[in-house]
């Protein structure tokens, strides 16, 4: 579907961008990508790592409705991932965080519309789920734009989302955390020993988008399942790959943290579609209630929703395999 294409992403700079930039130009005939995003320097790194025709770079901010509308002409296809994304900023600069992840997604959905892209893919975290900081309630509120942009569109463009848990070696996640605290001879920092996080590698994290692409309907958000570990675990298999010799150090849960992540909530399991690998959450104008009712009372009502804490945990040993099939990982750990 992306011969020919024109393909947008915002933040392109990222962990994703260049993730799904890789994947677009080895295993599609995709005619363009534009990477648009704020930080020159990542702009540069990645045109002289890359240096394929097909990409285009621009210099701009989501929150610049004027430079969000310029850069989508005749764009076909987006990927939405410019964010604030680092719990403890956004906690100490909360506006900003609005700036960016609300205001900045409302302009480019409304840029989109304009413009009559086919498909906007926006990308959302598990922490927009029953959140309690301000990065989890940002990112919740850019799923219920897409899903107002979804309904009320008069032009055509399809809005979906996708929401994942911890992508594995992601900015601002605990794995070059840790990573640096034992290149550096250091403890091992654990808020708490028995937190519990969905384990994403970063390719499956790209193959939810590109199914999102594919078969995303207005208004769907979807989610991939995924397994778990604690946060002793993790640093533990990250403690024997390197054979580190300090140990660790628990320092307690930081502000604006869970002790468990949720990616569905048991209201979204109402209307949920359950595939082998994902979850597909419906709009709430594609769904049926009454199958929940009969007689007055509830049927099949879900109890709880699918959360770090009760999906698939993983062994020990699946962990290190899993650690060990990170390339920065991999590359260090010889």
């Amino acid at each position: 579907m992306l011969e020919g294409k024109r393909v947008l992403i915002t933040g392109g700079t990222g962990s994703f961008g260049n993730q799904v930039v890789d994947t677009l130009l080895t295993k599609s005939d995709v005619k363009e990508i534009i990477i648009f995003s704020r930080d020159e320097k990542k702009q540069f790194d990645m045109r002289n790592r890359l240096s394929n025709p097909k990409l285009q770079f621009f210099i701009g901010d989501v929150r610049d409705r004027e430079t969000v509308f310029k850069v989508m002409k005749n764009v076909d296809y987006i990927f939405h991932a410019a964010a604030l994304k680092q719990v403890p900023t956004c906690e100490f600069f909360p506006l900003e965080a609005v700036k960016t992840n609300v205001l900045g997604t409302s302009n480019v959905l409304d840029a989109a519309e304009e413009n009559s892209v086919s498909k906007v893919v926006v990308l959302s975290t598990d922490k927009a789920v029953y959140p309690i900081n301000v990065m989890g309630m940002t990112k919740a509120l850019l799923e219920k734009i897409m899903l107002a942009k979804a309904r009320l569109c008069q032009s055509g463009t399809v809005f979906c989302g996708v929401r994942y848990g911890n992508v594995m070696f992601s900015r601002g996640s605990v794995l070059p955390l840790f990573l640096e605290q034992i290149q550096r001879n250091q403890e091992l920092t654990v808020t708490d020993p028995t937190m519990t996080r969905f384990l994403l590698p970063l390719p499956e994290a790209i193959d939810l988008v590109l199914y999102a692409l594919a078969e995303g309907k207005n208004g769907d958000i979807l989610v991939r399942k995924s397994p778990a570990s604690t946060i002793q675990h993790l640093a533990e298999a990250m403690i024997e790959i390197f054979n580190h010799k300090k140990g660790i150090r628990v320092i307690g849960i930081r502000e604006g943290e869970k002790k468990h992540e949720t990616l569905v909530s048991t209201e979204e399991l109402m209307r949920a579609e359950d595939f082998e690998r994902y979850y597909r959450i419906k709009n709430l104008e594609q769904v049926n209630y009454d199958r929940f009712f009969t007689d007055g009372s509830y049927k099949d009502f879900p109890t709880k929703g699918y959360t770090s804490e009760n999906t698939r945990r993983l062994s020990y040993e699946e962990i290190k395999d899993l650690l060990l099939s990170i390339k920065e990982i991999r590359s260090i750990s010889g």
